[in-house]
């Protein structure tokens, strides 16, 4: 594979399971993959609780925005992970989809996002470890 991989994480509103997952991926990729977040229905802002959760591990998300989900930014991904937008995420044969079964953070505090938090960090290391090849 010449070019890096990319992920497109796609949650409704794109201000706390998507941008999670996007930020750990692009931390903890160190750059090996291409990162993108959208959603179906983007909220005005990122989520305040899951700003600071992502804070407490040492990642600043303060100044993410929510993006709208685009047929261009699916069609530009090789993997394409849904959060709970069901239907709304455009389906293109090729691609590799999951759906990530998460708690929606929208409405809890720091505490209840925290767990949210921290199973969105094991499947983002899954999924380098799926995506980039082993390194001696």
């Amino acid at each position: 594979m010449s070019q890096k991989p990319s992920v497109l994480f796609v949650c409704v509103h794109n201000a706390g399971r998507s941008q999670m997952a996007a930020a750990f991926l692009t931390t903890l990729s160190r750059g090996a993959i291409e990162v993108r977040s959208a959603g179906s229905q983007p909220a005005e802002k990122v989520n305040p609780a899951a700003v600071e959760a992502m804070a407490e591990v040492g990642i600043d998300m303060s100044a993410e925005i929510p993006k709208v989900l685009t047929t261009e930014a699916v069609q530009d991904s090789d993997v394409v992970i849904t959060m709970g937008c069901g239907d709304e995420c455009p389906y293109f044969p090729g691609k590799r989809y999951e759906d990530w079964v998460l708690e929606d953070p929208a409405g809890k505090g720091v505490e209840s996002v925290r767990p949210i938090r921290d199973e969105i960090k094991t499947r983002v290391e899954a999924l380098i470890a799926s995506l980039t090849p082993a390194t001696a």
